[in-house]
């Protein structure tokens, strides 16, 4: 339940994103980015204390109804019983609310899968030259580079949870736009919903140009 120091967020403010994150999901899934209940989503509602609200876990992201989503604390945990139980990556959602983002957004694409398992060994998937490329936070021009870690894939969560931070603190070369979890998807964010929905559009966008040109060339 909420706890005596907390505050809830006015209703109609988490009915209004609950709204957007509703249409995430069902515009995610028509473009088979966010198929089945893969996936997961989180704004944040309140900043002081940290609370979120996100996806609850083991629900159709195309058919997200109000009563699939849960409200969190800064560690993950839900603030209320009567929510569903908050999916099970939720760590990373705060780990990345805690630096900044006021959104996260995960899918499950093709083009993400695939390119994710191909890079692994590398570690990074660089993308560079297209002109969708200037749609990410804080690219100006084409003649730029997106440089898309690679983590593998694991049920540790709070460990990846952990790595992330560290790479959003970098001094030198701080984790930007979104990352890539080996074989399973996508993890972009931003200032809101919209910020983090531009994102996500653009990067898949790019995974699928970079998946349909090395199909083409014999690359893969």
């Amino acid at each position: 339940m909420l706890t005596e120091a907390s505050t809830p967020p006015p209703t109609d403010q988490i009915d209004l994103q609950i709204g957007e994150l509703i249409e995430c999901g069902r515009d995610f899934h028509r473009r088979g980015w966010s198929l089945g209940t893969s996936s997961n989503y989180s704004v944040v509602i309140d900043s002081e204390p940290l609370t979120l609200l996100m996806t609850g876990s083991g629900f159709d992201k195309g058919r997200l109804q109000p009563d699939h989503f849960v409200i969190v604390d800064e560690n993950a945990e839900s603030l209320d019983e009567a929510f569903p139980k908050p999916s099970a990556e939720a760590l990373l959602h705060t780990a990345l609310a805690k630096h900044g983002a006021g959104a996260v957004l995960h899918t499950h694409s093709v083009a993400a899968t695939v390119l994710s398992e191909h890079f692994l060994n590398d570690g990074v998937l660089r993308i560079s030259g297209y002109e969708m490329l200037k749609g990410l936070s804080g690219i100006t021009t084409h003649e730029s580079e997106a440089v898309i870690e690679i983590y593998p894939n694991t049920q540790d969560i709070a460990s990846l949870a952990s790595a992330i931070e560290s790479r959003l603190t970098d001094p030198a070369n701080p984790l930007r736009h979104g990352f890539l979890m080996a074989g399973h998807g996508l993890y972009t964010w931003g200032a809101d919903i919209a910020a983090a929905r531009r994102q996500i559009e653009v990067l898949e966008f790019l995974f699928e140009v970079v998946t349909q040109k090395r199909l083409l060339t014999g690359s893969f």
